[in-house]
């Protein structure tokens, strides 16, 4: 991936920990957090396509910033936080080169194929 777009994917990072910076959670819930987005791996045990859509909707930015958007109309921290760590999952995902997936398998994304 190119450089410049790693770049960009650090900076929305930082975003997220400056975000997560605003909100009175202590900093280990960012650190056990930022994983989890990653269990909707799971999805994949049921088919390509389920695996594509369901992992697609928990690394979507669109979607993250929706739900981060709602807990701040709503002043719900625990639905920011829920927001944030998405983008944040997201972006650090995309920095090593992990994108949306196609349906075709888990290793072709928007980004490339992984592994190539």
């Amino acid at each position: 991936m190119n450089t410049i777009i790693k770049l960009e994917e650090v900076a929305l990072f930082i975003l997220g920990i400056f975000l997560f910076n605003q909100l009175n959670f202590e900093w280990w819930w960012f650190l056990a957090l930022i994983l989890a987005p990653d269990l909707s791996m799971i999805g994949y045990a049921f088919g390509n396509k389920s695996g594509a859509f369901l992992y697609n909707v928990f690394h979507h930015k669109g979607i993250a910033l929706l739900i981060y958007a709602l807990g701040c109309y709503l002043s719900i921290e625990s639905v920011q936080l829920t927001g944030i760590i998405l983008f944040s999952h997201s972006a650090m995902d995309r920095i090593f080169g992990y994108g949306l997936k196609f349906e075709k398998g888990f290793k072709y994304t928007h980004l490339g194929e992984i592994g190539k």
